[in-house]
């Protein structure tokens, strides 16, 4: 039997207390330092916003030049890493290929100074500014091309689409981009954020608790759900079979991916704002016919379910916006690294501030005292035993 205070998933309960970012799932809030996300999109740019978490202030325009300039300078990756890559297999998914080249920074940058505010920044500035390098990379060197150099004269996220295609993009298309990068930047202590604080509390380097992070948003219960809606919509094909679709899913008590969270019980507030940029982007590019197929999934889960709190959350109307900037589904995860890279650095330097390593105890529900069986009375191996 579990003790009363067990919580599968460690559910509700406070894992760290924390000023970083503030989630009302009921009211449909969320705050970046007590900043609403609402006036963040509209008014700031990624990485003022990444800025605002990880200092806990908004910088002056000097600062914030300052922390672009330092970003800018930082964008290229060694040529080992560039290489390290060219032997990644190219149909390895890409949230491998950054996991994989995170961890690796590590062993450019092993000095570890965590009490030190210039290796913090240092470590800082490198992470945001190579790792939308080393996604692009990866796009490009899986398709048998070298990877394009980042332009200096492009803004953070345009210059990730510039290094994707080796074209500029439009001025709304680049705008929307950092919208969706200041959007994911930070969501309280979901499953990265928790991996990324277990991993930094035993004052290991920040290289390993970005590739920690990584390698936890890659589960399609987290970072993966957008991938998969743009899967689901091309399943159902057109919005004739949206409600059959639906029904089937609900009697057979099957996800319909983009839809619920654990903590909101009202439409995502980022998902509003994803779908006014998803329409902006059509009203200029030209409708895609899954976002018709999105509007009527919307309307039919919120009729049927809907008075159960399952709306739709990030991932939902994200990946309908990435679609129409031309990125490829399989890069949509990474995307998402690219931008919540700054919670995580947050976290990672608030963890630092008041550190105790992570030691959680568990319930055994094993068996005691058994017995030790000769391998000659073990009888015929167990298919669950052999590899």
């Amino acid at each position: 039997m579990f003790s009363c205070d067990y919580q599968p998933g460690l559910e509700g309960i406070p894992a760290a207390q924390s000023s970083i970012s503030h989630v009302d799932g009921v009211e449909g809030v969320l705050e970046y330092r007590g900043v609403p996300i609402q006036d963040l999109a509209a008014q700031g740019s990624f990485l003022e916003t990444a800025y605002l978490l990880i200092w806990g202030a908004f910088p002056t325009a000097e600062e914030l030049a300052e922390f672009e300039h330092e970003i800018t300078y930082h964008r290229r990756i060694k040529y080992r890493i560039r290489d390290m890559m060219k032997c990644f297999p190219d149909k390895g998914h890409p949230m491998d290929a950054l996991q994989a080249s995170a961890a690796a920074l590590g062993l450019f940058y092993s000095k570890r100074a965590l009490n030190d505010p210039d290796y913090i920044r240092a470590a800082v500035v490198r992470l945001l500014a190579k790792l939308p390098t080393m996604v692009a990379a990866f796009q490009n060197i899986r398709k048998g091309n070298d990877p394009v150099p980042p332009c200096d004269d492009l803004s953070y996220s345009a210059n990730f689409l510039y290094m994707l295609s080796e074209r500029e993009p439009d001025a709304l298309s680049a705008h929307i981009f950092d919208t969706c990068l200041t959007l994911h930047a930070e969501h309280t202590m979901n499953a990265s954020t928790f991996s990324a604080r277990v991993t930094a509390s035993t004052l290991t380097d920040p290289y390993a608790v970005i590739a920690s992070a990584v390698g936890t948003l890659g589960g399609p219960l987290h970072g993966g759900a957008n991938e998969e809606v743009i899967d689901m919509l091309d399943t159902i094909g057109s919005v004739d079979n949206v409600r059959t679709f639906v029904e089937h899913r609900l009697v057979n008590k099957q996800k319909i991916m983009g839809f619920g969270h654990r903590v909101y019980k009202v439409k995502d507030p980022r998902a509003t704002i994803l779908q006014k940029l998803a329409e902006q982007l059509f009203d200029k590019f030209g409708r895609d016919s899954r976002y018709e197929i999105a509007l009527e999934l919307e309307k039919v889960v919120a009729e049927k379910v809907g008075h159960k709190g399952v709306h739709p959350n990030v991932d939902f109307y994200s990946g309908l916006v990435y679609h129409r900037l031309g990125i490829p589904t399989d890069l949509f995860t990474p995307i998402f690294a690219i931008a919540r890279v700054a919670g995580w650095l947050a976290h990672w330097k608030e963890q630092l501030e008041a550190n105790r390593i992570f030691r959680p105890t568990q319930e055994y529900i094993g068996n005691h005292n058994q017995p030790y069986i000769p391998i000659h009375e073990r009888g015929t191996p167990s298919p669950h035993g052999v590899v």
